[in-house]
């Protein structure tokens, strides 16, 4: 395996291409996404807008239940479950078998204590999702989880701080040092426009705006890479598609709009920056 990176392009992408979105949103994934708090609600708003602006069929937003109706109004697209009240209790109901039938839960967005998160992770995971992927809070309570209870597919969506807890120093080189996290924790890593895989493989993305680093703009870029994966894109792919999507996004504000652009106007924007490049 080289030691070099793989630039991504347009027309990389345009080779990958995206699967059939069929006839149906059904054809097209179910997303769940788990997260939220009573001072970070809009985390998970932002990640379920963005995994539908990037085609998946069907969002759950899993909240606590402190803020289970407030998020419902937020979302009208998306259906809301609670969250077991106790954060060890294994999830009952439908809220089990939407977390079973899923093809990506996404984990982490808006959670603001580790041993609730941690406790939260461990039992989702116990429901045998098909794929996860893991965001905030949900990365700092990694190093204590059993690797062997997540699912095979884990895609890891940290910032450099998060990056950094994961690797347990300082960062250095920024593809190797994400290449380590990628084969340490056996999952699909994205940071800061690195993409790795455990067996070795990595893409670098070279595009963005300066106005990315906006409140928010981290549950966008999960969100889209949940979508991504749930449509049936291998987690490799679903989390370059994802950090593209959302870097094509923020390029496209900024040539319009300028800095000053909100996370939600992120999330508006995967949409026509993926049709963009699927129309050409």
């Amino acid at each position: 395996m080289s030691s070099r990176a793989e630039p991504v392009t347009e027309a990389l992408l345009e080779e990958w291409g995206l699967p059939d979105p069929g006839d149906s949103k059904k054809s097209r994934g179910d997303v769940v996404v788990v997260g939220g708090s009573r001072s970070s609600p809009g985390a998970v708003l932002l990640a379920g807008e963005s995994a539908l602006r990037v085609g998946a069929g069907r969002v759950v937003l899993a909240v606590p239940q402190s803020i289970d109706a407030q998020v419902g109004v937020g979302l009208p697209e998306a259906g809301v479950l609670a969250l077991p009240d106790d954060a060890d209790a294994p999830p009952a109901g439908e809220l089990r078998e939407k977390l079973t039938a899923a093809d990506a839960v996404l984990i982490g967005p808006g959670f603001s204590d580790a041993d609730e998160t941690r406790a939260t992770l461990r039992a989702v995971a116990a429901t045998s999702p098909r794929a996860m992927v893991l965001d905030a809070f949900a990365l700092g309570v990694l190093p204590g989880i059993d690797r062997g209870s997540l699912p095979a597919d884990l895609i890891l969506n940290p910032n450099k701080d998060e990056a950094r807890i994961l690797l347990g120093r300082e960062l250095a080189d920024e593809v190797a040092d994400i290449r380590e996290i990628a084969r340490r924790f056996e999952a699909v890593v994205n940071c800061y426009g690195v993409v790795a895989h455990p067996d070795g493989r990595a893409y670098t993305l070279d595009e963005g705006d300066s106005g990315l680093a906006t409140s928010g703009s981290g549950d966008v870029l999960a969100g889209a890479i949940a979508g991504f994966a749930a449509r049936g894109v291998d987690p490799v792919r679903a989390a370059v598609w994802g950090s593209w999507a959302h870097a094509r996004a923020g390029v496209r504000l900024g040539e319009r709009i300028g800095l000053g652009f909100l996370a939600r106007d992120l999330a508006r924007e995967l949409t026509p920056a993926v049709h963009g490049l699927r129309r050409r």
